[in-house]
């Protein structure tokens, strides 16, 4: 899916950030995106959409979704996904254990290696696959057309590959310094950038 994406995109001058990180750099003060590293689910003309992973909440999912807390990874919480529809929207991740068989699964679509979207409608047992991690997220990321296309010629956002356990990372909160810090060069080094430059 990502190849699609991205092809799509390079007709338009402008790579596809889909299934790669957007890390928010230093200099971004927006309080809604500083130090933010957000999970792109899609960007095309049309616009984009991504699921920040480094806010947790205090919300536990015992209380609102019992069943997928059984199954979610540490911390077992709803995560701000992002300040579009906070209330209504609720997107889950999942990671599985094995790729399913040439046959669809309708409660789980792949994103990128084993993680994909998961219908948190459903009841986890009815998924029929091994869930290793979930993840849910209230709300979400999203720019209207050529608007991300802005804020990346801005150098708003590093853009990096993804990996697994970013998504489902026991220490969300150390989340932005790990990501940068396995990066190369000025990346690297922008991990050491003080949250207040004033107490440098």
């Amino acid at each position: 899916m990502r190849e699609h994406a991205s092809e799509a995109r390079h007709d338009a001058g402008v790579e596809s950030t889909a299934r790669r990180l957007l890390v928010a750099t230093p200099t971004l003060v927006d309080p809604n995106f500083a130090r933010t590293v957000i999970f792109m689910i899609e960007h095309t003309d049309d616009g984009a959409l991504g699921v920040v992973l480094n806010r947790p909440t205090g919300a536990e999912l015992v209380e609102a979704l019992p069943d997928w807390s059984r199954v979610a990874t540490e911390p077992a919480v709803a995560f701000l996904g992002g300040p579009v529809q906070v209330q209504e929207a609720v997107i889950g991740l999942a990671r599985v254990g094995e790729l399913p068989d040439d046959e669809e699964v309708d409660a789980w679509q792949p994103l990128f290696g084993t993680v994909g979207t998961v219908d948190l409608g459903a009841d986890p047992h009815d998924v029929g696959l091994d869930l290793v991690a979930v993840r849910v997220f209230a709300g979400y990321a999203g720019w209207g057309a050529r608007q991300l296309d802005t804020e990346l010629a801005r150098h708003d956002w590093f853009v990096v590959d993804a990996i697994a356990d970013d998504i489902f990372t026991t220490e969300p909160t150390a989340l932005w310094r790990t990501v940068l810090r396995r990066q190369h060069g000025e990346l690297a080094i922008a991990a050491n950038f003080p949250a207040d430059p004033s107490n440098n």
